[in-house]
């Protein structure tokens, strides 16, 4: 009985450490495919977004260049990186645009790819997710599908405008960081952001 114990406990053991190695190869995909050569020079020709928490700034650049910069105001959760569903705090990381909203209720809404395979590593890691929802943020990332936006690290994070504009809703948008983890800007900057984005666009996010 007592072998049979060891065996199977053996046998678990096992089996975590080959889960544990395959999606440590996940990983490591993810960061050679954004050190890619081809990934780092599709950028210098196309445009990207740079989102200072700490400076509460958008930056629109290509390569290296500053085309234009908004203010923006970020998630009322504070510093630091989301980490699950309701911490409301926007993500740090590199991200793209998936989706395009002209019907929000915040005028207009620019999805991202939250959670991004690290966000799922760290998940998994600190057991905020399992191991399965892990794997099926990972092949979304490989077939460059948005990731599943209802585990517990929480979803729908993206770029919008402030929908119905009042002087109260202006006056709270230019002093506060008050969305649930988006980044927010005046609608008609979100309109002036609008012709510089498309599916794709690389956001990196920056405390």
């Amino acid at each position: 009985m007592k072998l049979y114990i060891k065996a199977a406990g053996t046998a678990d053991h096992a089996a975590k450490i080959a889960t544990h190695n395959r999606l440590c190869h996940f990983i490591l995909f993810y960061i050679l495919a954004l050190l890619s050569p081809t990934s780092i020079h599709g950028l210098e020709d196309a445009y990207q977004l740079e989102i200072s928490k700490s400076e509460k700034a958008l930056l629109v650049k290509k390569g290296e260049v500053v085309i234009q910069r908004f203010d923006v105001s970020l998630g009322k959760g504070g510093k630091g990186t989301k980490q699950r569903l309701g911490d409301k705090k926007t993500p740090i990381g590199v991200y793209k645009i998936t989706d395009f909203k002209a019907d929000s209720k915040f005028y207009y809404f620019m999805q991202i790819d939250y959670p991004n395979l690290l966000d799922a590593w760290y998940g998994y890691k600190n057991n905020i997710i399992t191991a399965r929802e892990f794997k099926q943020i990972a092949f979304a990332f490989k077939d460059k599908q948005r990731p599943p936006q209802d585990t517990a690290l929480g979803g729908y994070i993206g770029i919008h405008g402030l929908g119905e504009s009042t002087n109260k809703k202006l006056e709270i948008h230019e002093s506060f960081n008050w969305t649930e983890g988006c980044i927010a800007l005046k609608n008609s900057e979100i309109n002036a952001l609008r012709q510089f984005v498309s599916i794709g666009t690389r956001v990196t996010i920056k405390e």
